[in-house]
């Protein structure tokens, strides 16, 4: 009688999903997690800042809740428990210097480089670490000036982001306000939101070779993803955009040669790919850690190039407090925010997200885009969102007691 045969032993296991194929990076081998990502600064029984508070994400789909967009009731518990909160609201003076500064620089290095071509190691040296660094400056500022947090009259403000669109190189300020307030008003809710992914970029971008080419092109897909998602009807401050900056652009080509014009397109392009303060994209709104929470702070130095946008759980709460004092909100109830996660650091969010297999284009939360009444719905039409105020309605003044009324559709 002959000796049982002896299995071979098996090969070693090709991990499809690094070449940018649809299988799992834990296909076929023990799943290990991640270490933890996320931080809490005030740890408390129910989160330890060490532990997971929950299980991976299934990594086929998003995040599906019915219940509502936290913001607005931990608004709500604040004004009730601290309502001198109200008095952090307003308009901020300094938001339009530091945009002069901030474009003057730009305006200043792209005239330097006028004669240095843009393939040299010293002209993409100067486009990625200043160039980035500034640019995303005032990606932040218009996101700033949207609120209506620059000046007191809407005009102005929307005047304001206009001029901060001009280094940018393509227009974008009119179009990114009407879209940015419904992102606010809502948040995650699918066809709405456009800062939500589609199914499209879930199927196809669903491992680290997608990943990797979102992370270097995700300016690109929050570009055009509304467009395919949400279109707008023009307004004339979408027209006041447009001819502006195709102006500008023209004029800087025509007096001082084509280089200076790339010098601000390469700029845009390195602000929103593998660059520091690009990890704010992925850090604000993924889901980390088997963490149902939608919104997350980073609370770290890169904050004063980015208009204290890592305070992102105060700035979605109070949408109404400007840039400057969204730290003295955070101090004024450490109770709402210090024990909840947050990221201690954006680049490795970039990192993290590719090299993770449990965040990927998977990990938002969505919810069914309310409808704008029962009976539409039932006449079988599309489902529709509740019309967010017009911008071109806004009123130029608003009171304390407005601010207060209107800071959820902000």
């Amino acid at each position: 009688m002959s000796a049982p045969a002896v299995p071979a032993p098996p090969g070693r296991l090709i991990d499809f999903s690094l070449f940018g194929g649809a299988e799992s990076l834990t296909e076929g081998k023990k799943s290990k997690r991640s270490p933890r990502r996320t931080v809490v600064v005030s740890p408390t029984e129910k989160d330890d800042g060490t532990s997971y508070p929950g299980p991976p994400q299934d990594p086929t789909d998003f995040l599906w809740l019915m219940t509502e967009e936290p913001h607005r009731s931990r608004r709500m518990a604040i004004m009730k428990a601290h309502p001198e909160v109200t008095k952090l609201m307003g308009h901020e003076p300094l938001t339009k210097y530091v945009v002069l500064v901030v474009v003057t620089l730009q305006l200043s290095v792209a005239y330097l480089l006028r004669n240095t071509h843009p393939l040299t190691p010293l002209f993409l040296l100067i486009s990625y670490a200043i160039g980035g660094t500034a640019n995303h400056n005032l990606f932040l500022a218009i996101h700033e000036i949207t609120h209506n947090l620059a000046f007191r009259g809407v005009s102005a403000n929307k005047a304001l982001a206009v001029f901060a669109n001009l280094p940018i190189g393509v227009p974008y300020a009119a179009a990114f306000k009407k879209y940015h307030i419904e992102h606010h008003r809502y948040l995650g809710e699918d066809g709405i939101d456009t800062d939500l992914p589609s199914r499209l970029e879930l199927l196809c971008m669903n491992n680290v070779l997608g990943k990797i080419i979102f992370t270097t092109f995700q300016i690109f897909f929050y570009a055009l993803r509304p467009g395919f998602v949400r279109t707008q009807t023009p307004t004339r401050w979408h027209l006041y955009n447009l001819l502006t900056e195709l102006t500008f652009d023209y004029v800087l080509v025509k007096v001082f040669g084509p280089y200076p014009l790339f010098y601000l397109l390469f700029s845009s392009f390195f602000a929103g790919s593998w660059h520091p303060l690009a990890g704010h994209f992925i850090a604000e709104h993924y889901l980390w850690d088997g963490l149902a929470q939608e919104t997350y702070s980073y609370y770290g130095s890169l904050n004063i190039f980015a208009y204290n946008v890592g305070y992102h759980n105060e700035h979605h709460d109070f949408p109404s407090v400007p840039w400057t004092r969204l730290p003295a909100l955070r101090a004024l109830a450490p109770e709402f925010y210090d024990t909840i996660p947050s990221h201690p650091s954006w680049p490795m969010v970039i990192v993290n997200f590719v090299r993770d297999n449990e965040v990927g284009m998977f990990a938002r939360v969505k919810r069914i885009a309310k409808m704008r009444s029962a009976n539409r719905g039932a006449a079988g039409k599309a489902p529709e969102a509740e019309s967010t105020s017009d911008p071109e309605q806004e009123t130029e003044k608003e009171t304390g007691k407005e601010k207060v009324e209107k800071v959820d559709v902000q």
